[in-house]
């Protein structure tokens, strides 16, 4: 879990205030950045975008059986079909990255 940096100090650049201007003697205090319901953390926007993905293969998966029973047109399968490729290669690269940022960090020396 990734938890906020609270060791900033007020002679760090990105808490000054616009202009850089300071009360003589008195130090900035940043306040400590807090998470905001509307604000998603890393690991609830990853399980957004898996269900994403699993829901458009069970979309395309669903046209294609309407499509064999002669309910769906074949524009409407091809596109459905279409689309959950499209997430299934989106969903393998991220993986794919997701992987080698884990193999890199546990190269890394202590």
């Amino acid at each position: 879990m990734i938890s906020p940096l609270s060791g900033l100090g007020a002679t760090d650049p990105l808490i000054q205030p616009p202009g850089g201007a300071q009360a003589a003697g008195a130090a900035a205090v940043a306040p400590a950045p807090t998470q905001s319901p509307d604000q998603d953390s890393f690991a609830q926007t990853f399980k957004d975008v898996a269900a994403n993905a699993r829901d458009t293969m069970r979309q395309g998966e669903a046209a294609a059986i309407a499509g064999l029973g002669g309910e769906a047109t074949i524009q409407e399968v091809v596109e459905a079909m279409m689309g959950a490729e499209q997430q299934l290669r989106t969903a393998l690269a991220i993986r794919d990255r997701v992987v080698a940022a884990y193999q890199e960090v546990s190269r890394m020396q202590i």
